[in-house]
């Protein structure tokens, strides 16, 4: 279904690709670099798991992005961390986000696409999924005249932040919204606060296309803390809420690879498999120690942190055992992952442990 433009077919040549996209010198190039400023002890970095290679993008090209075809006229870009897709129509290009990482680099697919396909390259709709900046931040490329669409809660959120790189949007919606461009359609749903108070889903029915940011990650467990979502409860749901939609493709807004159905219950059973592990980890750990240690100093936060650290990290052991060389990075996040569930469930659903109600 995906005909990735000018890169070899085939699981060599996509294999190839991939090893080349994540070498270091194409990594740096994607962000122009780093600064020298300020340095760190890097003598003793971690060593993690290899990623499996189905978790793997296509290559980017010379100038650090990919530009594929998903179906008819929509695409997508990736410079292997980020990813955004965008509709060719009749009168112009309807873009889904702008991630800065890849920034100028969407300029150029979009160029690259229309004149190939013969139509007009010119961004006239831009839809934000969501307010985050490492999204939408380069949305300020595409100029002043885009008709930009989002969210009600989107507006003051942006609002808040004052950044002159995203811009607001004109064009806003509570529940759902239909867009009509050129021949071309898109639905936008919102379903809810997940891994932001404004986070909505944009489905292209005739393509088979869903792009939800933040919360399937197709090939590798969820970024740091739970993709650092502002609502642990509503982000879980959220995966089950995206498999309720019909698609063959998701576009999940991160790393270098689009989704298929295969992915979405494995992300699933890998957080339902850390929940119910914290949740028997936490009812079985012994908090004494660290209560007989940090207690009589009077030093409240070591307890809370030492001993929930533990938790999280007891908890972890066997989900990375499990999922590791099945979910890339698992070694890598799994135990920040652990600490948000447990957080989650002391919060939010009461399950308090040793800091219940007291006898």
């Amino acid at each position: 279904m995906n005909d990735y433009i000018g890169r070899p077919a085939g699981r060599r040549g996509f294999l190839k690709g991939a090893a080349v996209a994540l070498t270091v010198p194409a990594a740096l190039s994607l962000v122009g670099g780093f600064p020298a400023t300020a340095h760190a002890d890097t003598s003793s970095l971690p060593d993690y798991a290899p990623v499996p290679p189905g978790a793997l993008g296509p290559a980017v090209n010379a100038d650090g992005y990919f530009v594929g075809n998903i179906a008819g006229n929509l695409y997508w870009a990736t410079d292997s961390f980020y990813q955004c897709m965008f509709l060719t129509t009749l009168e112009g290009v309807v873009l889904v986000d702008a991630p800065p990482t890849i920034g100028n680099n969407l300029l150029r697919a979009i160029q690259a696409v229309t004149a190939a396909n013969g139509r007009p390259s010119t961004v006239t709709h831009m839809i934000y999924s969501h307010s985050h900046a490492d999204h939408i931040g380069a949305s300020v490329l595409f100029g002043p005249d885009v008709t930009r669409i989002a969210h009600a809660n989107t507006v003051p959120l942006l609002v808040r932040d004052a950044d002159p790189n995203r811009p607001l949007p004109n064009v806003t919606f509570e529940d759902s919204y239909d867009l009509e461009v050129g021949g071309e359609y898109l639905r936008l749903d919102y379903h809810g606060p997940n891994h932001a108070p404004d986070n909505i889903f944009i489905y292209a029915p005739e393509y088979a296309t869903l792009m939800a940011v933040d919360i399937l990650f197709p090939g590798w467990v969820p970024f740091d803390y739970v993709a650092v979502s502002q609502d642990i409860p509503d982000w879980i749901t959220a995966q089950s809420t995206i498999m309720d939609y019909p698609w063959e493709t998701l576009v999940g807004g991160h790393l270098g690879r689009l989704g298929v159905r295969a992915d979405g219950p494995v992300q699933i059973q890998y957080m339902a498999d850390l929940a119910a592990s914290v949740k028997t980890t936490y009812s079985s750990l012994d908090p004494s120690p660290y209560f007989a240690n940090y207690g009589p100093q009077g030093n409240a936060w070591a307890i809370f942190k030492t001993f929930l650290l533990a938790v999280a990290e007891t908890a972890a052991a066997p989900v990375i055992a499990k999922y590791t060389g099945v979910l890339a990075a698992a070694d890598v996040y799994t135990v920040d992952n652990a600490w948000t569930v447990l957080e989650s469930l002391r919060i939010d659903n009461g399950f308090l442990g040793p800091f219940g109600i007291h006898p």
